[in-house]
C-alpha cells in the first residue's frame, strides 16, 4: 500500500536542523541573535522596510493593527471567507469587523463591495490573499488613499508571491505573514510585520513583550499595556534556513499546480481556482466540489485511498459568534458557496509528480 499522502508537509533540511541543534546547545533559546538575523533578512527582501517578528501571524496582525490606532468604535472591512483569526483580532482591539462577500473569481473580498461598505467609523482595510493569490493591490490602495484609511494586509499566505511583479511586502502599509508549519516557509509557529518606520518597529517590540521599555542603568518602565508573543531563536533558526530555500519551494508550488491544471479531472464538475502563475505562491490549490456531492464523504473516499484533504475554509460569518453580532446565512453567498464546496488538495514542494497524478486518478476514484 502506498504511503499516507498529506494535504501539507514542511521541508526541513539537514542544515537547518543542525542549526537548531546548534541553538540548543548555546543555551540561548528565546529571542536572541537568531532572531536578530531573521529580521535583518526579511528586512532586506522587502527594501530595507523595518521587519519585526512574534509568536504567531494572529499577533502579527492584532499589533498591526494597534500601530495603526484602530480601537473601541472603530469598524475595520475584512472578508467573510478567511481564517476566524483575521475577524477575531479585530474583535481583540474592541473595533467592529465589516465583513464583505468576495469576488467569486479569486475568492478574495470584493472590492466593489468594500468601497460601498466605507462609512465614518471606518478606520482600516484588512484584505487577505487566499491561498496566496494577492488582493489587486492598484484597486486596493486607491480605494484606502480616498478615503484616508490605514491597510492591514493579511499576507499570511502570499510569502514570495508578487502583485504586477512587485512581491507583496516591498510596499503597502502594515504587512502580516505568517510562518506556520503549513506555510510555503515556516519557523514551526511565528510570523512577521513589515512596517513604515523605526517608530513603528520600536513600538512593536515593546507591544509584543508587555510594553517594558528597558533603560541602560538596568531599570525599567512600561507606558501601554503589551502582551507576550515574542518569537524563540530556536523558531528563527528554522525561519533562517527556510528563507534560503523560498524561491526553489515556491517554483516547485507553480509547477505542481500547473500538473494539477493539466491533469485533474475537469469532466466531473469540480470549479478549479483561478489559473494564476505569475502572480500567486500556490500556497494551497483548492478546488470546489460539484454541486451536490458531500465533502465529509469525498474527505473520507480519499482517506480510504491514502490521501489526506483540508477544508480552508468556512465562511466566517456562520460560526456562531459571528451570528451573535447579526450575520446570518444568505448574506454572503460566494462566500458561503466557496466555504461549503471548497476542499484543499496535497500540494507541498517535496511532493513527485507522480503525487499528483495519484491525487487525480484518486479523485475520479473517490466521485465514481
Amino acid at each position: 500500500m502506498q504511503a499516507f499522502l498529506p494535504f501539507t508537509r514542511p521541508s526541513i533540511d539537514e542544515a537547518t536542523i543542525e542549526d537548531v541543534g546548534a541553538v540548543l546547545r548555546s543555551g540561548w533559546l528565546t529571542t536572541g541573535p537568531r532572531c536578530q538575523a531573521l529580521e535583518a533578512a526579511l528586512s532586506a527582501r522587502f527594501g530595507g522596510r523595518p521587519v519585526r517578528l512574534a509568536s504567531s501571524a494572529t499577533a502579527t496582525l492584532e499589533l498591526g493593527l494597534r500601530l495603526a490606532g484602530v480601537g473601541p468604535g472603530d469598524e475595520v472591512i475584512t472578508t467573510a471567507l478567511t481564517w476566524v483569526a483575521t475577524g477575531n483580532v479585530i474583535l481583540q482591539v474592541g473595533a467592529r469587523p465589516v465583513l464583505v462577500d468576495i469576488d467569486p473569481a479569486t475568492r478574495n473580498f470584493d472590492l466593489d463591495q468594500v468601497e460601498a461598505a466605507i462609512t465614518p467609523r471606518t478606520k482600516a482595510l484588512l484584505p487577505v490573499d487566499l491561498a496566496g493569490l494577492p488582493v489587486d493591490r492598484q484597486r486596493l490602495y486607491d480605494i484606502a488613499q480616498r478615503h484616508g484609511l490605514r491597510v492591514i494586509e493579511d499576507a499570511a499566505q502570499s510569502m514570495g508571491a508578487n502583485w504586477a511583479g512587485e512581491e507583496i511586502g516591498l510596499k503597502g502599509d502594515l504587512v502580516s505573514f505568517s510562518f506556520h508549519a503549513n506555510k510555503n516557509m515556516t519557523t514551526a509557529e511565528g510570523g512577521c510585520l513589515v512596517m513604515n518606520n523605526e517608530d513603528e518597529a520600536r513600538r512593536f517590540e515593546r507591544l509584543r513583550l508587555q510594553g517594558v521599555v528597558r533603560f541602560p542603568d538596568g531599570s525599567a518602565d512600561v507606558e501601554e499595556l503589551g502582551g507576550k508573543c515574542n518569537l524563540t531563536d530556536v523558531a528563527a533558526a528554522i525561519g533562517l534556513g527556510q528563507l534560503k530555500q523560498l524561491e526553489g519551494f515556491n517554483q516547485r508550488r507553480i509547477a505542481l499546480a500547473q500538473r494539477y491544471f493539466e491533469l485533474f479531472p475537469r469532466d466531473l464538475g469540480f470549479d478549479l481556482p483561478l489559473a494564476d502563475f505569475s502572480q500567486s505562491n500556490w500556497h494551497m490549490f483548492q478546488p470546489l466540489l460539484p454541486v451536490g456531492v458531500a465533502r465529509a464523504d469525498f474527505i473520507a473516499r480519499m482517506r480510504e485511498q491514502g490521501i489526506g484533504i483540508g477544508v480552508h475554509y468556512p465562511a466566517m460569518h456562520l460560526f456562531t459568534l459571528y451570528r451573535k453580532m447579526g450575520h446570518f446565512e444568505g448574506q454572503f453567498p460566494h462566500a458561503e458557496d466557496v466555504g461549503r464546496r471548497t476542499v484543499t488538495l496535497p500540494l507541498f514542494p517535496a511532493m513527485a509528480d507522480s503525487d499528483i497524478d495519484r491525487v487525480c486518478a484518486a479523485v475520479r476514484l473517490a466521485l465514481s
